[in-house]
């Protein structure tokens, strides 16, 4: 299975510039492509905010703007790269706008993972004269530390894309999954989706404040699931009959607390609700003060996790 060298990077936002900073941490040639004004300074700033934290989790070339390299053009961005990964818009004529663009430069084993948070795998396929050679490579917000990466092909995509690709970025520190069919939103957002629905209904009903509902989420359950998934964490709390015991106990309790959730839909009052709530929970920290400690939080809890291993 040929080794994933140099990546292009195509789109270089929040998310883009994360991925473009954990591929040269890792001592790869990257070419980015954004036609956003002042994207060079914006990447080469991300690139030395994560390189202490990436040095940290031990990628040797933490911080190493020499190995990127800037395109106007999206075709002579990828001309040799073993792998596109590609953070668009989240609209799909842009995305196949820029497929066509570049599909003619793509060398022939070249794979387009695509960071889409929740676009079908078909119709971003539906932009390509070759289908076979992208596949849906979803991570988690910021990339270069959380380790998630959703992983998803179908009938049309080539023999051993998905191996190759797993195999590329389980070598970064990351933890793949698969999804076995396409689904909106594929596995993660989707939870946490559900998940922001009922604090938007419990907020509105009154039940308790948006920050109140924050700390529930990040003092209570959200400690445990930082550790293991919610249906390892029932099956523990079933104690000697595991899961079956858990389900005799709870289930019926369980079910009529799904019978009670709420819905939300973001109107302007929704909107106006949270963003009141939350800028009141924060207590003035600004947007680059808060992620700096969420980062700090996320790379603490990597380093305890890899002790543990």
């Amino acid at each position: 299975m040929a080794e994933i060298g140099r990546v292009a990077v195509l789109g270089a936002g929040v998310i883009g510039a994360s991925w473009a900073a954990l591929f040269a941490a890792s001592g790869r040639r990257v070419a980015v492509f954004d036609p956003a004004p002042g994207v060079r300074e914006r990447v080469l700033a991300q690139v030395d905010a994560a390189a202490d934290a990436l040095a940290a989790l031990g990628h040797a070339d933490a911080g190493r703007a020499d190995l990127l390299e800037f395109f106007d053009d999206p075709a002579a961005a990828v001309a040799g790269v073993d792998l596109v990964q590609e953070n668009l818009p989240e609209r799909l004529q842009v995305k196949h706008a820029v497929y066509a663009l570049i599909e003619p430069a793509l060398a022939p084993g070249a794979i387009i993972g695509s960071s889409t948070s929740g676009l079908k795998l078909s119709a971003l396929q539906a932009g390509l004269a070759d289908p076979s050679r992208l596949v849906i490579a979803h991570p988690f917000n910021p990339p270069h530390l959380v380790p998630l990466v959703e992983l998803l092909g179908n009938a049309a995509t080539g023999a051993g894309v998905l191996d190759r690709l797993q195999g590329f970025y389980e070598g970064l520190g990351k933890v793949c999954i698969r999804l076995n069919r396409e689904v909106t939103g594929h596995v993660a957002n989707r939870l946490q989706a559900a998940l922001w629905r009922e604090a938007i209904h419990l907020a509105r009903e009154g039940v308790a404040s948006i920050g109140d509902i924050d700390k529930a989420v990040a003092h209570g359950p959200g400690l445990r699931w930082g550790v293991m998934g919610p249906s390892t964490l029932f099956h523990l709390a079933g104690g000697a009959a595991g899961m079956r015991g858990f389900c005799a106990h709870l289930g019926g309790p369980m079910e009529s607390w799904w019978a009670d959730l709420g819905t939300a839909a973001i109107t302007p009052e929704v909107v106006e609700m949270l963003a009141n709530g939350i800028e009141a929970a924060v207590e003035g920290e600004s947007l680059a003060e808060l992620a700096a400690r969420r980062d700090r939080m996320v790379l603490a809890a990597l380093l305890a996790r890899a002790a543990e291993v």
